[in-house]
């Protein structure tokens, strides 16, 4: 059997990131929790490394993608259906000490929560204005005068906001830039794409599902919470699902990160009952989203018109000799995919069995709110180009050969990349 060169690329890398000495999950939530939130993790701030290019080359554009910052629960269904769960255990006399506490602290955040859910929060807005603002301190002559710049998001109101925050954050660092923006139907066949096939994999009713509720049912155990709020168990046996008052409350804890409000409920729960649901959710975007081996490169597949836009737009700007960006904006749906089909450090990993999962695939590192990939272009005096790859702010490897790491010749990713984006074969 005749190995393709991507293959034996992610091979190597996927063998790189089996053996390099990684802390175990559990150990990470012990000591951060907020990791366990998986999609729910605030976007991790920090200082980044920026590698000056080859001597006589100057950054002159950045094609950008990024998932919206962070938000509120999707639903506001998903904060008051437990709180009128906890009204309803203090009216039966059925709460403990503990519960009623858990319940006065549902009710303060709900005056956050009301009406907002799947909003941006102002968080969010703040990590987009903080990504626009360091990209011009770290590359100011892309945004030199005369930068041809565009932004697109998807029709979502928390990518549009998202774009327009990170579109100020550029202008206040460099004033004298115009950033038109756009948040139209005519972004979406790139912006967020899925085919049929995927669609029908992710399916409810999908054959992989089965095996799926099985691994989620194994790592919910909600009894010790249920016993831990109400005192009555009578009560908890008529009136509560303790596995799904386990999941109810893991989400509320975990994406308390994302709101304004500074209350906490992870001393509700346990590290290994939020390992657990980490591993729960940390699957599915695995399976729906990433390289499962059982998707057959379906989910990958949905980032090449993406893919494609990217190389075609980086073209012109490099045809034209214009400057300047172009910023895009979406979901986690679509960038762990895009990051996927880049093939960066442990966004590609293909393994099937589930219990492989977490030291393959860590959905809260590859797609933590206001995740994004920018690439960044040089070009000398001869218009030789050449690129380097960042995700969350960070340089990292790409599967094509280079001499001059972080940075990579523009001619042979080109090829590269466009080879897998016109390709039509399982990745």
């Amino acid at each position: 059997m005749r190995i393709s060169k991507r293959t034996l690329l992610l091979l190597s890398a996927s063998i790189i990131w089996f053996c390099s000495p990684a802390r175990g999950m559990l150990d990470e939530i012990k000591d951060t929790p907020e990791k366990g939130g998986g999609v729910y993790y605030a976007y991790p701030v920090g200082e980044s490394l920026n590698t000056p290019p080859p001597a006589g080359y100057t950054p002159f554009y950045i094609s950008h993608y990024a998932r919206h910052g962070s938000r509120y629960l999707i639903s506001d269904n998903d904060y008051k259906w437990v709180i009128d769960l906890m009204h309803k255990g203090a009216e039966n006399g059925a709460l403990t000490p503990l519960g009623l506490d858990a319940m006065s602290r549902l009710d303060s955040i709900w005056d956050e929560a009301y009406g907002r859910g799947g909003d941006l929060s102002p968080l969010g807005q703040r990590q987009h204005n903080g990504i626009g603002e360091r990209m011009v301190t770290s590359f100011p002559e892309v945004f030199a005068p005369g930068a041809e710049m565009h932004a697109s998001s998807t029709t979502v109101l928390r990518c549009s906001l998202s774009m327009s925050a990170c579109s100020e954050g550029i202008t206040k660092k460099a004033p004298h830039v115009n950033i038109p923006r756009e948040s139209s139907q005519r972004h979406m066949c790139y912006l967020n794409y899925h085919d049929q096939p995927s669609m029908d994999f992710t399916d409810p009713d999908a054959p992989w599902r089965k095996a799926y509720r099985e691994f989620e049912k194994a790592h919910t155990d909600g009894k010790r919470l249920a016993d831990a709020l109400f005192s009555d168990t009578t009560f908890i046996r008529e009136n509560v699902d303790t596995d799904k008052l386990l999941q109810g409350f893991y989400w509320i804890a975990v994406n308390m990160q994302n709101m304004e409000s500074r209350v906490s409920f992870f001393d509700l729960l346990t590290p290994e009952e939020i390992y657990g649901q980490w591993q729960c959710t940390n699957l599915n975007f695995y399976i729906c989203d990433s390289n499962y081996a059982g998707n057959h490169g379906l989910m990958l597949g949905n980032a090449r018109p993406l893919l494609r836009n990217i190389l075609e737009t980086a073209q012109s700007y490099i045809d034209s000799g214009k400057h300047g960006a172009t910023l895009r904006f979406g979901h986690d749906g679509n960038i762990i995919p895009l990051a996927g089909l880049l093939g960066l450090p442990g966004c590609a990993n293909s393994v099937s069995d589930f219990d492989s999962v977490p030291d393959a695939f860590r959905v809260h590192e590859v797609a933590p709110m206001a995740a994004n990939v920018q690439i960044v272009f040089f070009r000398n005096a001869d218009n030789d180009i050449i690129v380097k790859f960042m995700h969350n702010e960070r340089e990292k490897t790409i599967p094509v050969s280079t001499d001059i790491y972080p940075f990579y010749h523009w001619n042979d990713v080109k090829d590269y990349y466009t080879a897998i984006a016109n390709s039509e074969t399982e990745i």
